[in-house]
């Protein structure tokens, strides 16, 4: 194992990253659909569904061996647009764009790079929001719970579909981390290396317990109607005030001292009405509601599921029991300073669990006030220890 750390005093040794080089420019979402009846896809719990459509967005060119492949995942509310823009007027590139692009940590003049939205998503791919065939209407509640298995096997239908047999590397933040560990797990022998972003085998009581606060504000919203509100006013107050919570433990107690502090509107006023008056309560509320606009509430249910259920070792004694199937050449680890969500240990339980297989790990903890969020601001530091990992493949 190698071990390497960056500071703020090491990052001004490093290369300049040039924000604007790269851009990866109009990328165009595009579907496939498999599982038709009969034959439909089967779940991790014995359930089946069909058909099955992934939505999924490409950069980049594949070369003639097909094994320039870059597969990036996603975390919790993300989509399959991961860079680039859908049309010049886009105000909003995609979530990763920094990342992507000639030039950039995952180089499109190198790599052919895929995206796709998971299962149980709102982006595109079959979720809760789905229509169901048997009955013309959204899935809802009737939806299957899927895990973070069934989202890769998924994904590796689409791979089957594009021809592709190897991977050059899978990438994944959050809940994306654990889509790309859970990828080398299970189909050892498509993937060549690993990038795991602030990620863990497997989330704490401490994330479970706030996730069942935000799955309580849904459902005891008198909109949520038990999941079956589609067509009628949507669970709004009760998913802005789970997207608040989560919203929380994506930042820390650093960085929200920085931008907001306890600045306030008028303090006469505050003592006489309990409405907004700090600057980071309003930030919260307006998160909320921009996120009410983009996003469905059952979905928000069902992949926090999702991400409770996950363990890396599920079905053998230990971690390093399990991973005992990686072959991967290669893997690069990142965990950041101000993450209390999913903490620094986390990520050096994986690093432990691999270096007692003797697999080849670089394991960097990056100093950062920005929290969990650090995965989508530290596009710097990232690009630097990225980059110099792909090269060394």
């Amino acid at each position: 194992m190698r071990i390497c750390g960056v500071s703020e005093k090491k990052l001004d040794e490093s290369p300049v990253f040039e924000a604007e080089m790269g851009s990866v420019g109009i990328v165009e979402t595009k579907s496939y659909t498999f599982a038709k009846p009969p034959e439909l896809f089967e779940l991790d719990n014995g359930e089946k569904l069909g058909p099955v459509t992934v939505a999924y967005e490409t950069c980049g060119e594949l070369n003639e061996a097909k094994d320039n492949v870059i597969l990036i995942e996603h975390a919790l509310t993300g989509s399959a647009h991961v860079a680039g823009r859908h049309k010049p007027d886009d105000k909003h590139p995609g979530w990763w764009d920094i990342m992507v692009g000639a030039g950039r940590a995952f180089d499109t003049d190198r790599y052919y790079v895929i995206c796709t939205n998971l299962l149980g998503s709102c982006y595109g791919s079959t979720g809760p929001k789905s229509v169901n065939p048997e009955t013309g209407k959204p899935y809802g509640l009737s939806f299957p719970l899927v895990s973070i298995r069934d989202m890769v096997r998924v994904q590796k239908e689409l791979l089957d579909f594009l021809g592709i047999r190897r991977i050059h590397s899978i990438a994944g933040g959050s809940m994306g981390g654990m889509q790309a560990l859970e990828w080398a797990l299970i189909y050892p022998e498509m993937v060549e290396s690993l990038i795991l972003i602030a990620t863990a085998p497997q989330v704490t009581p401490q994330s479970i317990a706030i996730h069942k606060v935000g799955v309580q504000a849904i459902m005891d919203d008198p909109d949520w109607n038990d999941g079956n509100y589609y067509g009628r006013g949507v669970p709004g107050k009760g998913l802005a005030v789970a997207r608040m919570l989560g919203h929380i433990t994506y930042l820390s107690d650093g960085i929200l001292w920085e931008k907001f502090g306890r600045k306030h509107k008028n303090l006469a006023t505050m003592k006489q009405d309990l409405r907004s008056q700090f600057e980071v309560e309003s930030y919260l509320e307006y998160q909320g509601k921009k996120f009410v606009d983009r996003f469905d509430a059952n979905t928000y249910l069902f992949l926090m599921r999702s991400i409770d259920i996950y363990d890396a070792a599920e079905g053998f004694g230990s971690l390093v029991e399990s991973f005992g199937r990686l072959e991967c050449r290669k893997v690069f680890v990142s965990s950041f300073t101000a993450d209390w969500l999913y903490p620094s240990y986390q990520s050096k339980q994986i690093v432990n669990a691999m270096v007692a297989k003797d697999l080849d790990v670089i394991y960097c903890e990056i100093e950062s006030a920005y929290g969990h969020d650090s995965f989508l601001i530290e596009h710097e530091k990232l690009t630097y220890f990225i980059k110099n990992f792909l090269n060394s493949l």
